[in-house]
C-alpha cells in the first residue's frame, strides 16, 4: 500500500490587526491592576486620617452632609429639566401585561359590487399611480389590472371591487379627474375573477379541441361583440386589419371573420390575441370531437347521438331523399330543391355544432344544428318522417340547449312556421322561459337559458366515442 506524502503547510502569521488587538488587551489589563492598587492606597489613607486624626468625626459628618446636599441638588435639577434624551425602546418582556378588555363587536363587511373599468391615460410616470390613488380614496379595491400600450398612451383595464352604494357616475368622475379619458364601465360578476393568461389558455384549448368553439372563444375573450362570417370573394383583402371598433381576420378557406364592438374600440393587444386564436384554428384545420351517447327509444330501438362533420354529407343527403317535401319545407323555410346546398354550411364546424342521430345500420335518421348568431344561437332540427313522434326532436333540442349553455350563450331561438306544432310542443317541454314573435307568417321562438342551466341534462353522459 503506497503511503501518500502529507504536504507541510506553512504556519499562518498573525496579521497586524491581530497584533494590535493583543497589545491593547495587555495595556487595558495593566491599567485595571494599577487602578486597584490606587483604590486600596486611598482607602488606607482615609482610614488612617479618620482613626488617628483629631478631626476624624468632623470629616465624616461633613462628608455625609455633602452627599445629602448633592442628592438634593440632583433631584432639583431633574425636576427642572425632565426632557432628556430618549431611552431605549422597551421590549415586549418589559411592557406590563394588560388585562384583556372586552372586544367591541366586529362590524359586518360592507356590501360590495364588481366593476370592469377601462380608461386611457397618458404614457407618463405617475399617471397610473394617480388613478389608483383616486380609486383608493373611494374605498375601491383593484383586483386585477391589464395594460394595453398605444403609441402615445396606455389603455388600462381594471377589475374593481367597489362599495355597493358607490354610483357609476362617481366612479367614472374620479377616474376622469385623475387624468383618465375615454372611460368605459360595465358591471362584472364572479366569472370575471379569473387569471387572464389562464383564461386565454383555456379558450385556446377549447378551440384546439373543437373548431366550433372559435366564435365562442372570441366572444368570451372580448365580451359583448358582434361576430360575422362572410363567404370568400375574389376582391376582399387577405391581410388582417384593425380599424378602431372593427377587426377583420381572414380564414384559411378564404372566408372573412369580422368582429365589431361599437361601445369600445379594440386595442392592438386585443387584435394580437384574436389573430393568434384564428391562426391556431387555421393550423389545426377542421376538427370535431369524437363524442357520442346512446339513446334508447320506448320501442326498444337503440340509437347513437354524436357530433357530425363534413364527412357525413353523403348520409345526410340520403336522409334528405327519404324525407317528405313537407318535412323539408318546415325545416328549411324555402324551396326544397335548395335543401342540399345548405349541408356544406351546416356541417362545417366553424359555423356551429351539428348532432347526428344514427341507427344501428349506420343511417342518419335525424340532424340538429346549433348555429352561432352574435350573442345568441339558432336551433334547428330535422327528423326523418319514419322516426318522428318518438321523442328524437325533444332529445336533440335539450342537447342543443345544454351545449349553448356550456358555451355561455344566454338565449337560443328557433325559426319555424305556425303550422309546425311538433317543434312548438317540443320547445314548450324544455321547461325554459319562451318568447314568441310572429313576422310575415314566420314564428320565432326564443328560449332564455339564464338560470335554467341546472334543468338541462348533460349532452354527453359519459359514453365513449363512436
Amino acid at each position: 500500500m503506497t503511503e501518500l506524502p502529507v504536504p507541510h503547510l506553512p504556519l499562518q502569521q498573525p496579521s497586524r490587526a491581530q497584533r494590535r488587538s493583543r497589545a491593547d488587551r495587555w495595556r487595558r489589563d495593566a491599567v485595571e491592576i494599577a487602578a486597584v492598587f490606587l483604590a486600596v492606597a486611598t482607602a488606607d489613607l482615609v482610614a488612617d486620617v479618620v482613626v488617628h486624626g483629631h478631626d476624624g468625626p468632623v470629616l465624616l459628618v461633613s462628608s455625609a452632609f455633602a452627599l445629602v446636599a448633592t442628592a438634593v441638588f440632583h433631584s432639583w435639577w431633574e425636576h427642572r429639566h425632565p426632557h432628556g434624551p430618549p431611552g431605549p425602546e422597551p421590549t415586549a418582556a418589559d411592557r406590563p401585561v394588560e388585562q384583556p378588555a372586552e372586544q367591541a363587536p366586529a362590524l359586518p363587511p360592507a356590501e360590495t359590487t364588481l366593476w370592469r373599468l377601462r380608461a386611457t391615460v397618458s404614457d407618463a410616470p405617475g399617471s397610473l399611480a394617480t388613478v389608483c390613488t383616486a380609486l383608493a380614496e373611494l374605498r375601491v379595491s383593484i383586483i386585477s389590472l391589464q395594460t394595453h400600450p398605444l403609441p402615445e398612451a396606455t389603455v388600462d383595464e381594471f377589475l374593481l371591487r367597489a362599495p355597493r352604494d358607490l354610483p357609476r357616475a362617481m366612479l367614472a368622475g374620479a377616474v376622469a379627474r385623475a387624468g383618465g379619458r375615454e372611460i368605459w364601465t360595465d358591471p362584472a360578476d364572479a366569472h370575471d375573477l379569473v387569471d387572464l393568461p389562464a383564461h386565454v389558455l383555456a379558450l385556446a384549448t377549447r378551440t384546439a379541441l373543437d373548431a366550433a368553439e372559435l366564435p365562442v372563444a372570441l366572444r368570451k375573450l372580448f365580451g359583448q361583440c358582434t361576430i360575422r362570417q362572410f363567404p370568400a370573394t375574389g376582391g376582399q383583402s387577405s391581410a388582417p386589419s384593425l380599424d378602431g371598433h372593427l377587426m377583420r381576420l381572414p380564414m384559411p378557406s378564404g372566408e372573412l371573420v369580422e368582429l365589431s364592438r361599437p361601445h369600445l374600440p379594440f386595442t392592438p393587444t386585443e387584435f394580437a390575441r384574436a389573430k393568434a386564436l384564428v391562426e391556431l384554428d387555421a393550423v389545426l384545420g377542421p376538427r370535431v370531437p369524437q363524442v357520442a351517447a346512446r339513446l334508447s327509444l320506448p320501442a326498444g330501438t337503440d340509437l347513437t347521438v354524436r357530433r357530425a362533420d363534413p364527412s357525413d354529407k353523403a348520409e345526410a343527403l340520403a336522409m334528405h331523399r327519404r324525407c317528405s317535401t313537407g318535412t323539408l319545407r318546415l325545416r328549411y323555410h324555402g324551396p326544397v330543391a335548395d335543401a342540399d346546398r345548405y349541408l356544406d354550411h351546416l356541417l362545417d364546424p366553424r359555423h356551429g355544432q351539428t348532432l347526428a342521430v344514427q341507427s344501428a345500420d349506420g343511417r342518419i335518421v335525424a340532424l340538429a344544428h346549433l348555429m352561432w348568431d352574435d350573442d345568441s344561437a339558432e336551433l334547428a332540427v330535422l327528423v326523418e318522417d319514419g322516426w318522428q313522434r318518438r321523442g328524437l326532436g325533444l332529445d336533440l333540442l335539450r342537447r342543443m340547449a345544454a351545449l349553448a349553455a356550456e358555451a355561455g350563450v344566454s338565449t337560443v331561438y328557433a325559426v319555424t312556421q305556425a303550422a309546425n306544432t311538433a317543434l312548438i310542443a317540443a320547445m314548450r317541454r324544455l321547461a325554459i322561459p319562451l318568447d314568441y314573435q310572429m313576422e310575415d307568417g314566420t314564428l320565432v321562438i326564443t328560449a332564455h337559458l339564464a338560470g335554467a342551466v341546472e334543468q338541462l341534462p348533460s349532452p354527453w353522459p359519459a359514453v365513449p366515442g363512436r
